[in-house]
């Protein structure tokens, strides 16, 4: 399981970011305190306060994952 913190500025970017990892064969949860969404579902993730860094978990160990979220990881 990895863990990163990322922020978004506006809704394109998360937009932007679930186009991301909606291509990638892994699961991905964002997190804001207790609260915890699906990250692929932009329902899920508009209705956290994203002004605030979220931290995003993800399972798998492939590098290449954290090269495409590299813009939205703070």
């Amino acid at each position: 399981m990895q863990a990163v913190n990322i922020k978004f500025q506006d809704v394109s970017q998360i937009c932007q970011f679930i186009n991301i990892i909606d291509k990638c064969d892994a699961s991905f949860d964002l997190s804001s305190g207790s609260k915890s969404v699906d990250a692929k579902a932009a329902i899920s993730v508009l209705a956290l306060d994203f002004s605030k860094p979220l931290c995003l978990k993800y399972d798998s160990r492939d590098s290449a994952i954290r090269e495409k979220i590299q813009p939205f990881i703070c």
